[in-house]
């Protein structure tokens, strides 16, 4: 199950389908179709705080991941963590990577759940595995996505 979390009013208009369409997909890919995943939409403010607190870092970011990984008792299903995504850098990136806003999101979703999977991108081997399999996984997500009938 892919839970989403907003915590503005202002993200209604932010369409979720590509969210848990890309972040499904990812773990499809990856064979990990049976795990559960919380992605939470914010602000820089907030996102600054998680940076600062878990990472040490004191500013911003697009996007964060914390691995949990246990199995919940209540539903006996694997919870592998949380991606948290910065809806105002997310406005910021957007046009510089030719983007809409939930494309954006989308590709942000994947990256965050990469993470999660234990992809990482500290040393060029690892970028470019990770790079190449995110440009991939987002290329798909975008065909299939619009391949839809509305």
């Amino acid at each position: 199950m892919i839970e989403i979390q907003k915590t503005q009013n202002n993200l209604t208009d932010i369409d979720l389908s590509i969210l848990k369409a890309a972040i499904e997909a990812t773990l499809g890919r990856l064979n990990q179709s049976d795990v559960d995943v919380t992605l939470r939409l914010t602000d820089d403010q907030e996102m600054r705080e998680l940076n600062h607190r878990y990472r040490g870092i004191d500013q911003t970011t697009d996007v964060l991941s914390f691995y949990e990984g246990f199995t919940d008792p209540e539903t006996g299903r694997h919870y592998l963590g949380d991606i948290v995504i910065s809806v105002d850098k997310v406005q910021q990136q957007a046009p510089e990577n030719h983007h809409t806003i939930e494309e954006e999101c989308a590709f942000l979703a994947i990256h965050g759940t990469l993470h999660l999977l234990g992809f990482d991108h500290d040393e060029p081997e690892r970028k470019a595995e990770m790079w190449d399999l995110q440009e991939k996984l987002f290329a798909d997500l975008l065909i299939n996505f619009k391949e839809k009938p509305e």
